[in-house]
This record gives structure tokens, C-alpha cells and sequence, in this order.
């Protein structure tokens, strides 16, 4: 595994100083984002970081951006390897990592300049396992300008923010959201308890294992409720149709539920909350599938969920009343739980579709009601609405 290093001051000497964070990029065919991601984190208003490139068997562009850019930061440091998959890539960047804390930064991603100042201020002043923050989604509108919408890492919860917490005192902080590249992890922290990415094929869901070690271990974690990353949300209702990649999500789960097996202690303190978890996060995996591949996802998760309930594993109070009803139906027939999902996904799609053509104007709903009702409803639905507008006024 070829390394090129660019850890060393202008003068070509080594560098020794210890970097504050060493930002972990994980970069396979990244090309048309990569010089955005580049730019955000070398011009952190923080200086002393370390930013680690693991070029994941890329077959674009994306090697020759990051030498580039390490040719002008020395800063940069590139790990070139054959493709392993996400989680290799992550632990690659880890275990070379000189920096006292770890930083996430996927490479169509950007971050706000003073992340790394924020995070590692509150992180050394309250002594921290890890800091995570709230964080923007950005996409682009019809014009081409970037649109930001700020998302609260605590679900809004206010009283979660700004104070030093213990997950082992606490265990609803496991329901806070997930996204691990929102923060800082102190590397003693992660060394000292073997906390690395499932090295799963491909990168789909390794980030689930990840988060859930660090709150398995962690005494003293806090929220910041400023979002710092900008997390790129261009294609949100994407698929996946791969048929190798089906149970990805349900086999990431049944790693973290070997894990927890490890840890007897662990696993009879947190095993209803791990169920919970995974009804969540494997339900959200779920609509994310073609629907070719829907029913046998289903039939294997509520085997799963069955032989959890059948173990004394499942706290059904630990669900709202509307999780429950669904959980109940995927665990009774999945097959009947699928289709009651796609009559309900279609009625949103239809209501979704009604809302765009109002707000768009008389054409474009006019060409809905030709769409969905034919000719002479569409005429009918027209009428009456100019009528109600003429006597409205």
C-alpha cells in the first residue's frame, strides 16, 4: 500500500507537532465534489489538523486532486489503497491518525470554517470522550444555488445541549441522531476501547456500528447546538437495486449484536435499547430499496424481530403507540405490512404530487387532474375552481 505523505513544514523538514484533530476523508471516485470538501477543511479557522485522504481504489480523478492539493498543504496526507470498502477506508485513516481527536469528513461534504475551533474548545474544556453538533443538509434549486436547511442533532430537545451528559446514566441518548461526522472522538478514547468501522463490502451502513460502540463506552459526550457540516442531500429519494447490498443494514445490525454479545454486561443493560434502535434505523434501510427487493428484506427482519420478542429482548414501551401498531404488523405478516406500506406510500406520492401542481399555478394543475382523472374531470375540477376564486374575491 503506496502512502504519500505530505505530514512536514514548508521547508521540507518533518513535522512534530501533534495535530489538534486529524480529519479522516474516506475518497473512492469522488471527483466532482472532492475540491469542495478540500477547500472547506484547509481553510478551517483552526490550523493545527491533520487531514488524512484515504484513496479507497478510486478509478477517477479523485488521486490526482488529492495530490494536488497536498503539493500546496502539507498538512495533506494521502493513503492510497486497492478499494476495501467504507469501513476499511475509516479505519485506515484512524489508525494512522496522529491527532488527539478524530474528525469525519465524506468527500461530498463540505464544513463551516470553525468546526474544528467550536468542537475542540468544548471538547478540551469539559474533558470529553466526544462533541457532536447539529448540522445543515444542502441540495441545489432550480436556479443552481446552493439551499441550506439547518437539522437539530437532538431531535430539538433543548435540554440535551450544552452540557456534559453519560450515555451509561442516560440510555434514551441513543435515540439522538446519528450522524457521526457532526463531531470530534478523543483517540485515546477510541484506542482504549478497540472502537473501529465494521469492515463490511461496500459502504452502506458502517456508520451504524461505529456510533453504536461510542455510546456503548462513553461517560462524557456533549451537544452543540450550532450546525458546523454541511452534509449534501442532492438526491435524497435514491435506491438501492443491488440485489448484494439487500440486507446490508440487517447485517450491520447482526454485527453490532455480536459485538454487544462480547460484553455481557453491556449487552443486558443495553440489548431492548439495541432492538429499538435497529427497528428504526432498519425500517428507514428499508425504504431505501427497490421494490423488487422489499418482501424478502421484510421476511428476514421480522424473523429477526420475532426471535428478539421470543428472547425477552423487545420493550414494546419503548415505542409510541403508532410503532407499535407498525412493529405488531411487520412481526404478524410481513407480506400484508408491505402492502398496507406501498397503498400509504402511493397516498403521500399523489398528495405530494397535488400540493407541487397547486402552488405551481392554474397549468400545471390542471395537467394533474388531466393525469390522474382524465379529460372531462379535469375540465369539471377547473370550473369549479374559478367559480370559488370568482366568488372568493
Amino acid at each position: 500500500m503506496a502512502q504519500i505523505q505530505a505530514d512536514e513544514n514548508i521547508d521540507g523538514s518533518p513535522s512534530k507537532q501533534v495535530p489538534d484533530v486529524s480529519v479522516v476523508l474516506p475518497i473512492y471516485n469522488a471527483e466532482p465534489f472532492l475540491r469542495e470538501a478540500l477547500d472547506s477543511v484547509t481553510n478551517q479557522t483552526h490550523r493545527n489538523i491533520e487531514i488524512i485522504c484515504v484513496n479507497d481504489g478510486s478509478k477517477d480523478s479523485s488521486l490526482s486532486i488529492m495530490k494536488e492539493y497536498a503539493s500546496r498543504d502539507p498538512r495533506i496526507v494521502i493513503d492510497d489503497g486497492p478499494n476495501g470498502g467504507y469501513g476499511k477506508a475509516m479505519n485506515r485513516g484512524i489508525n494512522r491518525a496522529r491527532g488527539r481527536y478524530i474528525g469525519i469528513l465524506e468527500p461530498d461534504d463540505t464544513l463551516l470554517p470553525s468546526m474544528f475551533e467550536t468542537l475542540l474548545r468544548v471538547a478540551d474544556r469539559d474533558d470529553l470522550d466526544f462533541v457532536r453538533a447539529d448540522f445543515n443538509r444542502f441540495t441545489k434549486n432550480d436556479d443552481g444555488k446552493y439551499i441550506y436547511f439547518t437539522e437539530s442533532i437532538c431531535h430539538g430537545d433543548g435540554s440535551l445541549y450544552n452540557k456534559v451528559l453519560n450515555p451509561q446514566n442516560n440510555l434514551a441518548l441513543l435515540n439522538v441522531r446519528m450522524q457521526n461526522w457532526t463531531g470530534i472522538y478523543r483517540k485515546s478514547f477510541l484506542d482504549a476501547h478497540a472502537i473501529r468501522f465494521h469492515e463490511s463490502p461496500g459502504a452502506r451502513f458502517q456508520d451504524n456500528s461505529f456510533w453504536f460502540q461510542t455510546y456503548c463506552w462513553a461517560t462524557r459526550i456533549e451537544y452543540v447546538d450550532q450546525p458546523f457540516y454541511c452534509h449534501r442531500d442532492d438526491n435524497p429519494n435514491s435506491s438501492t437495486n443491488r440485489s448484494d447490498l439487500m440486507f446490508a443494514m440487517l447485517d450491520e445490525w447482526a454485527w453490532i449484536r455480536d459485538y454487544l454479545a462480547r460484553y455481557p454486561e453491556k449487552e443486558h443493560k443495553l440489548i431492548k435499547v439495541f432492538n429499538h434502535r435497529k427497528f428504526h434505523n432498519c425500517n428507514f434501510a428499508f425504504g431505501k430499496l427497490a421494490d423488487e427487493l422489499q418482501l424478502p428484506y421484510l421476511q428476514r427482519f421480522s424473523k429477526e424481530l420475532n426471535d428478539a420478542y421470543k428472547q425477552g429482548e423487545l420493550d414494546l414501551s419503548m415505542f409510541s403507540q403508532l410503532e407499535q401498531k407498525k412493529l405488531q404488523a411487520l412481526m404478524e405478516d410481513p407480506k400484508a405490512y408491505l402492502e398496507q406500506y406501498r397503498k400509504d406510500r402511493a397516498e403521500r406520492k399523489t398528495a405530494q404530487d397535488f400540493e407541487i401542481a397547486r402552488r405551481a399555478g392554474f397549468r400545471a394543475l390542471f395537467s394533474y387532474y388531466l393525469r390522474t382523472e382524465g379529460i372531462v374531470r379535469a375540465i369539471g375540477h377547473t370550473i369549479h375552481g374559478a367559480i370559488r376564486r370568482l366568488f372568493h374575491r
